[in-house]
C-alpha cells in the first residue's frame, strides 16, 4: 500500500476500537521484533486476517498544533500515556527526547498542551467524531471520519471485531456496519474532569474556613495558630451548608465527669459502631459531628448531630437544638445550663445514664425518674484476657436503644423533615 494512501492518525483509531496490536519496531519486516519507541522507526499495525501494515513513526498526521502537524511517534506516545497527570506527561515526553538524542536522532516528541492532549485522546477512543486540531481528509469539504482505501479495509475488520465484542455474541454484519458509525459521548469524567478521575475531596478542607465565617454571620473563621493552621471557631455552626437555616443540627451534651464511661473521646465510636472502648484522658477533643438517619423524622436525608461536654460556647437559640443529656447522676453539672437544677432541665431534655452492668445505679438517677433513661454495659475487659469480647454484642443494643429515646423524644418535641424542635422550649 502506498505511503500517501495511508492515514496514520485513522489506522491509530481504528485499532484501537478493534483492539488490535500496534507494535514498535526498528524496520518495516512483518515479523520484525519489538523494540522500545526511541530505537523505533515503524509503527506495526495488525489487521483482522493477520497482515501487518508499517507506517514510519515520523509520518506526518492530520493532527495540528500551532498549524503544524504532528508525527505519528508523538500521537502515539499521548496515547500511551493517556492515564497520567499533565506534569507526569511533560516529564515522561522529556525523557523520551533525551532518549532520542541519545541515539543519535534530531526528532522530538511533541508536548501536547492539555486542550489538545484532552481532545485527541477523546477522538482516539471514539467518544468523539469531530476535533477543531484534526484537518478533515480529503480537504475543507470532506468529513474528519472518512478515511482512504487502506483506512477503510482496517474499518472494516474494526467492525467486525466490534461484532464480536458486544455482549460477547456474534452479531449481523450489516448492524456492525451500523454500531461502526455511532457516535459515543463521553461520560462526566472526560467531559468535565479529563481522562483521568480527578478526586475534589481536599477542596472541602479548604472551604472549611469560607464556610465557617459564612455560617458565624461574617464573624472571624477562626484563629490562625503560630504554625499557619487554622483552629476552629468556639462558636458552634449553625448549619452545614451555610444560608437560611431550615433544619439545625441537633446537639447532644455530655458528661464532662472524669467517673463518666462515655467521654469525648470515645462516644462516637459507641454511638456510630454500637461498641465501647475505654476513654482516653489525654485527648483534647472538643467537639464531634456524627450523622444518624432517624426514619420518623426523615428518611431520605441524615441528621448531623453536634456532641460537646459543656455549653460555654452556647447561643442562646441553641438549646432549642439539645436533644440529649448524658449524665452520671451528679447534679454539679448542670450549673451552666438553662435549666440548672434536674428536675426542671429533664421537663425539656431526655437524660440519658450509661453504668456497668450489676453495679448499683446512682441515687440522683432514680431521683430524677422515667425522664433519665438508664442503660447498663458489660464492664470492659482487656481484649488479651481470653473471652473478653464475648458480651460486647451488648453494646450495640445499648446504643439502638439510646437512639430510639433520642429519636421519640425529638419526635414528641417537633422535630420534622425541614425543621426543628418547636414544643415544650
Amino acid at each position: 500500500m502506498a505511503t500517501a494512501e495511508i492515514d496514520p492518525l485513522l489506522f491509530l483509531r481504528h485499532a484501537i476500537a478493534a483492539g488490535t496490536a500496534v507494535v514498535a519496531t526498528a524496520t518495516d519486516a512483518a515479523d520484525a521484533p519489538q523494540t522500545p519507541l526511541p530505537q523505533a522507526r515503524f509503527l506495526q499495525f495488525s489487521g483482522a486476517a493477520g497482515e501487518s501494515t508499517p507506517i514510519p513513526v515520523d509520518a506526518p498526521t492530520r493532527f495540528l498544533s500551532n498549524s503544524a502537524p504532528v508525527d505519528l511517534r508523538s500521537i502515539y506516545f499521548a496515547w500511551l500515556n493517556r492515564e497520567v497527570a499533565i506534569h507526569e506527561y511533560n516529564a515522561a515526553a522529556t525523557r523520551l527526547n533525551e532518549e532520542l538524542a541519545t541515539v543519535g536522532l534530531s526528532a522530538t516528541v511533541h508536548k501536547f498542551a492539555f486542550v489538545e492532549r484532552l481532545d485527541l485522546i477523546t477522538w482516539l477512543e471514539g467518544a468523539s467524531e469531530e476535533s477543531e486540531y484534526i484537518k478533515a481528509a480529503g480537504g475543507p469539504g470532506a468529513s474528519g471520519a472518512a478515511g482512504a482505501a487502506g483506512g477503510t479495509k482496517l474499518a472494516l475488520s474494526a467492525s467486525a471485531s466490534l461484532a464480536r465484542s458486544r455482549r460477547g455474541q456474534l452479531i449481523d454484519p450489516r448492524l456492525a456496519v451500523i454500531y461502526s458509525g455511532e457516535r459515543h459521548t463521553g461520560d462526566h469524567n472526560t467531559v468535565l474532569r479529563g481522562m483521568k478521575p480527578t478526586d475534589f475531596t481536599h477542596v472541602r478542607k479548604l472551604a472549611v474556613p469560607f464556610m465557617s465565617q459564612k455560617q458565624l454571620g461574617g464573624g472571624p473563621a477562626g484563629i490562625t495558630a503560630p504554625g499557619g493552621s487554622m483552629k476552629p471557631s468556639a462558636s458552634l455552626p449553625i448549619n452545614s451548608k451555610g444560608g437560611p437555616v431550615r433544619r439545625p443540627d441537633p446537639i447532644i451534651l455530655l458528661s464532662p465527669s472524669a467517673s463518666s464511661l462515655l467521654r469525648m473521646s470515645n462516644i462516637k465510636s459507641f454511638l456510630e459502631g454500637g461498641r465501647y472502648t475505654p476513654s482516653d484522658s489525654s485527648s483534647t477533643a472538643t467537639m464531634h459531628f456524627l450523622t444518624r438517619t432517624m426514619k420518623d423524622i426523615d428518611p431520605a436525608r441524615p441528621l448531623r448531630f453536634i456532641l460537646v461536654e459543656g455549653p460555654e460556647h452556647f447561643k442562646p437559640d441553641y438549646w432549642s437544638r439539645v436533644v440529649a443529656v448524658f449524665t452520671t447522676g451528679q447534679a454539679w453539672q448542670f450549673k451552666s445550663y438553662k435549666w440548672n437544677t434536674p428536675g426542671e432541665l429533664f421537663k425539656h431534655v431526655q437524660g440519658v445514664y450509661v453504668g456497668w452492668r450489676g453495679e448499683p445505679v446512682p441515687q440522683g438517677v432514680k431521683d430524677w425518674g422515667h425522664r433519665v433513661l438508664n442503660c447498663n454495659i458489660d464492664k470492659w475487659t482487656d481484649p488479651a484476657v481470653p473471652g473478653a469480647d464475648v458480651n460486647r454484642f451488648r453494646d450495640r443494643e445499648v446504643a439502638e436503644t439510646i437512639w430510639k429515646t433520642i429519636e421519640y423524644n425529638m419526635r414528641q418535641k417537633g422535630w420534622k423533615r425541614d425543621s426543628g424542635a418547636s414544643l415544650g422550649q
